[in-house]
Parts: structure tokens; C-alpha cells; sequence
């Protein structure tokens, strides 16, 4: 079973091909690999982080902005998969290894679809947390739904 396929609430809720394209998103993320077809051509991405902002247009750029920033690669469980009007909305996380630490992740991905593939791309992150914001956010926060 994929990260996209357990998430909670996929079911059937993402007809015509949207669960096939968040699974390509996932598999990008965790592989490094550029999906041919997941992109529209003039697609548009925005991506929002801690005290910054970054955007692309075009498929090499949008590409780009994920290898500049976050070269590194790990794992992704997706926490939420949602039809929108447009498209659908990727609620993930992600785990990495770099500079001897795991890191840690949360973010969410707004994909408008186009003809079968993204055109708009905003994600919004939490920002890289290393080992130490891990273990004073575990000391300091008691999360309901972890």
C-alpha cells in the first residue's frame, strides 16, 4: 500500500486520475526523480516557509525549487488527501538524515489540475526541524492528535 493510498479518507473521494498524480507528487518527493506528466508545462509554484517565500513557472523551475532548497531525500506519510474544487489538497510529512541528525517536516500542498496535471503548486512548510526542535517541541508541547 502507498503513503497516498493509507491515507485517511482516500477511498474513492479522488476520481479522475487525482490520486495517481498525489502519488506522483509523494514518489518525487521521496525519490529525487522528476515525474514525466505530473507538471503542466506553464505550471506556477509558490512555495511558503519560515519567514520566506519562493516561486517558479515552468516545469524545470518548479522542479528546481525542491532540489535547490531540500536536496535530501527520505520518507513522506501522507496525514490527509482532499478533493478541492480544482484539484486536491496534500497534507504531508516528511523524515530525512542529514548532517549525522534525522529531520522532520510538516507540510501542505495545494495542486490545481489542469488537463490531468498540476498547474498551480503553493505549499506551505513548517520548516526543517532538527533533532533538537524535535526534542524541546516533544518537552514543551503535549500534541493532542500527534
Amino acid at each position: 500500500m502507498t503513503a497516498v493510498e493509507s491515507a485517511p479518507g482516500v477511498g474513492g473521494s479522488l476520481e479522475g486520475g487525482l490520486a495517481d498524480l498525489a502519488g506522483l507528487v509523494v514518489t518525487w518527493l521521496e525519490t529525487g526523480v522528476r515525474p514525466d506528466g505530473m507538471l503542466a508545462p506553464d505550471v506556477f509554484a509558490d512555495l511558503t516557509v519560515p519567514h520566506w517565500r519562493l516561486q517558479g513557472e515552468g516545469i524545470d523551475a518548479t522542479f528546481r525549487l525542491r532540489e535547490d532548497n531540500h536536496p535530501q531525500l527520505g520518507t513522506v506519510r501522507v496525514e490527509a488527501l482532499d478533493r478541492t474544487s480544482r484539484g486536491f489538497l496534500l497534507q504531508f510529512e516528511e523524515r530525512w538524515e542529514a548532517e549525522g541528525q534525522r529531520w522532520y517536516c510538516r507540510e501542505l500542498a495545494h495542486c490545481v489540475v489542469t488537463d490531468g496535471r498540476i498547474s498551480e503548486l503553493a505549499i506551505y512548510c513548517t520548516g526543517d526541524w532538527d533533532e533538537a526542535v524535535q526534542r524541546r517541541h516533544a518537552e514543551q508541547v503535549h500534541l493532542v492528535r500527534p
